[in-house]
């Protein structure tokens, strides 16, 4: 396989990771109304249906993915002192002629757990298939201790010694996919960046986020106000240290802050991830 093909087949991954990274039908969906019980906009079960797009030159809105988010929580009651939490689900599949001119043939499941009260994360699981490879990452987090346990295996090959690390942190950590539930719950005003720290790979990286634009955008769920956020992933001592892109996310501008559209740009061109469907409850 050239190196060409071997680096976008890298940057694919990586960029479908972060889309997960990182967003009932559309009219049920805007009639629904926000319960008294719910904490979080995403409470207390939520399921979102994205498609990613991929454009460069005369490649035009080649289709190469379907995303599906679903959070839900662990009590169907949120009493006080009976402690619930949060389980973040990402599936993501390639699909389309963007797989077929690149031998890409990728599917990634993750699976996140918070305690919701203080939005701290205690466990992830990854399970990463990209052609014949695939990988099994499992990552532990104890607050109490500050330590980070991160470990990764082949399931296709059980002799194998799994790789494996024991990080230090401190405070509040998320995953790639929790933190874009964490993000929904900030008030994210215009020009007011924030950070977040994510485990990821046995590391912990610092992701400045910063609040750069609203206006209105015409979605699945309407024209709706929207709030623009961009993550810096890209560049050195970044989440992705070497390649350049910029990545940046359109959420509801209101209390849900649902995530309507997100875009990737890159040397190899634009990945553009569209809402398609809400089913929440």
């Amino acid at each position: 396989m050239s190196i060409k093909r071997l680096r976008v087949r890298a940057l694919f991954g990586a960029s479908l990771l972060v889309l997960c990274a990182l967003i009932s039908n559309q009219v049920t969906y805007a009639q629904k109304p926000i319960a008294a019980a719910h904490t979080k906009p995403f409470e207390p079960a939520e399921e979102l249906f994205f498609e990613a797009e991929f454009n460069r030159a005369l490649l035009r809105g080649l289709d190469i993915a379907e995303f599906r988010l679903r959070s839900v929580r662990t009590s169907t009651t949120t009493e006080t002192g009976k402690p619930y939490s949060l389980i973040f689900t990402a599936d993501v599949t390639s699909k389309g002629f963007f797989t077929r001119l690149f031998n890409l043939k990728f599917h990634e499941q993750i699976e996140s757990t918070v305690e919701a009260t203080t939005f701290t994360l205690v466990k992830t699981t990854i399970l990463d298939e990209q052609g014949k490879r695939v990988r099994a990452t499992e990552t532990t987090y104890d607050r109490s201790a500050g330590k980070m346990s991160w470990s990764q295996r082949d399931p296709n090959n059980p002799t194998a010694e799994p790789r494996y690390a024991v990080v230090d942190f401190s405070g509040q950590l998320q995953d790639v996919l929790s933190a874009i539930y964490f993000i929904r719950t900030q008030p994210l005003n215009l020009g007011k960046p924030f950070e977040i720290f994510i485990g990821e790979s046995g590391r912990v990286h610092c992701v400045p986020v910063e609040v750069t634009e609203k206006k209105t955008m015409k979605t699945v769920l309407g024209r709706v106000k929207v709030i623009r956020i961009e993550p810096q992933l890209f560049g050195p001592d970044r989440l992705i240290k070497d390649q350049n892109g910029q990545f940046s996310i359109w959420l509801t501008d209101d209390d849900r802050h649902i995530p309507v559209n997100a875009r990737v740009k890159t040397d190899y061109g634009t990945f553009e991830i569209k809402l398609k469907r809400a089913d929440v409850r």
